[in-house]
């Protein structure tokens, strides 16, 4: 197993969990704040779709699906209190997603394995220092907040998903 193989694995198995949490969830579920404070799903996969992206953009730039207008603002984060009619549908975040991490997947077949310890002239994050770090880190964004949507799920007495 090479190093794209691993990422690839990472990013395989974060596509997993996610739609595992969310394949039974309603559109009303994602947008479900359990605890004060915590943000819904929707807002959460929108973030996840959006960094995916702007992770791509950082690496090869001009090759990540496009989003749909207004998406990035709806979903930032930082201002993520405010009117919930902003958000999409679970099967538009998951079309979504599944265009975003195709064009992570076939941007991660483009690359070598020895351009995977590229650092981009020290544009990188120090989170992500190089093109491999920021490829897997793809998947452990995902992961990160996948703990979250475990609220959700059982504040609604949904079943354990895997």
């Amino acid at each position: 197993m090479g190093p794209k193989d691993v990422i690839r694995n990472t990013l395989e198995m974060s596509d997993f969990i996610i739609k595992s949490y969310v394949k039974d969830l309603s559109d009303g579920d994602l947008r479900l704040r359990p605890v004060e404070g915590m943000h819904p799903i929707a807002l959460q996969l929108g973030h996840l779709i959006v960094a995916e992206r702007m992770f791509q953009e950082w690496v090869q730039p001009g090759t990540a699906a496009p989003l749909p207008e207004g998406f990035a603002e709806a979903h930032d984060v930082k201002k993520a209190e405010g009117d919930d009619g902003r958000f999409k549908s679970r099967d538009e975040y998951l079309q979504l997603w599944d265009q975003q991490r195709a064009t992570t997947k076939a941007a991660l077949d483009r690359v070598s394995d020895a351009e995977l310890d590229d650092n981009r002239d020290g544009k990188l994050p120090p989170f992500a220092p190089t093109v491999g770090a920021v490829f897997n880190m793809v998947g452990i964004h995902a992961l990160n907040h996948s703990g979250q949507f475990v609220a959700v799920r059982r504040m609604l007495l949904k079943p354990i998903a895997f």
